[in-house]
């Protein structure tokens, strides 16, 4: 494909706030090369930082679980259909969908075979559930972008282009770990142990996970009572949500520290932390924190979902460690009794924590790269190939 066009046009689909914060840190090193070009589709406030244009809102992609996403479908079915027709009109130089792969592989592959490059930025978790999709991303993919090692030989076995960035979040998070002055300026007591939740930052997440979360934290309150228990939110309307669900569970009477944001404070803060499964745990580990992964979601997603997967883990620590290092209480096994007994011992083993923060600072060590720049690099050979 080529242009007559000055400067190249970059199309970019995340879907979460998770998302953003990748793209985010791809943007760092692609905007300095690309002072005048034009990115938009479909990003977070982190991505308009550097530029990026919102075509549509991010949250209109954030939903979780097979039978939440039935509920959106027409409206999310939609928004992809009228992204697929504009770029269709407008050639971009290169599309990157970053994760939400159920949104963006079709796309990719629409784009693809009209003949735009497309580049994937984090690799669908083929190698834990699902595995057949790699076929699906071969013919969506101009080019994968991997954040572990391990994927790039997965890939060019496959016959797919791979580039192993490292994970931005080693880059991101500080290997040593400044826990005062996170605690400082949550103006938290340093006399008290503390504990970090985060229930999940899509509101299916805080649906499922607030009241088992919460009531491990009531319970565990009841062990220590100085106890003090952070909850960071990622915006508003989380917050209002996790709100609502204290009160209808009947919740409101434990005392917790709600932020607006600052999850890496309160992870940094923390003695340990309860985390939902996600990117999240990976922060937690490069945090090296002692944790506790849980996730709860609708029954019928549950059940479907538990049969495809071919690996016992789902927590990213315990899949790159191939082995479960820290617990994982999912669905029914995560109740708040089990939760905060679980929680418990991840605050107060000595020997435990120390085990966790070795292996945690090689698993750092392992996925740290300049990931802006090689990411960019990347992107600006698609480009010129292209054009």
């Amino acid at each position: 494909m080529s242009t007559n066009r000055q400067h190249p046009v970059i199309s970019m689909v995340a879907g979460e706030t998770s998302g953003d914060m990748l793209a985010a840190r791809l943007l760092s090193g692609l905007r300095p090369r690309l002072p005048e070009s034009l990115m938009h589709g479909i990003g977070g406030p982190r991505m308009a930082e550097y530029g990026f244009v919102n075509d549509w809102p991010m949250e209109k992609l954030s939903v979780r679980g097979l039978f939440e996403v039935l509920a959106h479908y027409r409206e999310i079915s939609g928004i992809r259909n009228q992204l697929r027709e504009r770029l269709l009109a407008e050639r971009p130089d290169v599309f990157i969908g970053v994760d939400a792969p159920d949104f963006n592989l079709g796309l990719e592959t629409d784009l693809r075979e009209a003949g735009i490059p497309t580049m994937h930025y984090i690799s669908p978790s083929i190698w834990a559930w699902r595995g057949g999709r790699i076929k699906k991303i071969k013919k969506a993919v101009s080019h994968m972008l991997v954040v572990f090692p391990f994927e790039e030989a997965i890939y060019q076995q496959a016959g797919i282009p791979a580039t192993y960035v490292g994970h931005p979040l080693a880059q991101v998070i500080p290997e040593q770990v400044d826990v005062q002055a996170a605690r400082q300026e949550l103006g938290l007591d340093t006399r008290f142990p503390v504990i970090a939740m985060l229930p999940g930052s899509r509101m299916s997440e805080i649906k499922y996970n607030t009241a088992a979360f919460i009531g491990a934290a009531r319970l565990l309150m009841q062990r220590e009572p100085n106890l003090q228990i952070l909850v960071p939110m990622a915006g508003q309307k989380q917050r209002e949500y996790f709100i609502r669900l204290l009160v209808e569970n009947k919740l409101d009477d434990v005392p917790l520290i709600v932020t607006d944001g600052k999850s890496h404070s309160c992870i940094a803060a923390a003695d340990a932390v309860l985390v939902a499964s996600g990117t999240a745990t990976l922060e937690v580990a490069l945090y090296k924190k002692p944790m506790v992964i849980a996730y709860k979601m609708m029954e019928a997603s549950w059940q479907i979902l538990r049969h495809m997967g071919y690996q016992p883990w789902v927590g990213l620590p315990n899949i790159l460690e191939q082995r479960f290092i820290v617990p994982e209480l999912l669905q029914s096994a995560a109740t708040p009794q089990a939760l905060a007994d679980a929680l418990w011992k991840q605050l107060t083993d000595d020997a435990n924590r120390a085990h966790l923060t070795e292996r945690f600072s090689t698993m750092h060590a392992s996925l740290l790269r300049d990931s802006a720049n090689v990411t960019a690099e990347a992107v600006m050979k698609v480009i010129a190939q292209s054009r």
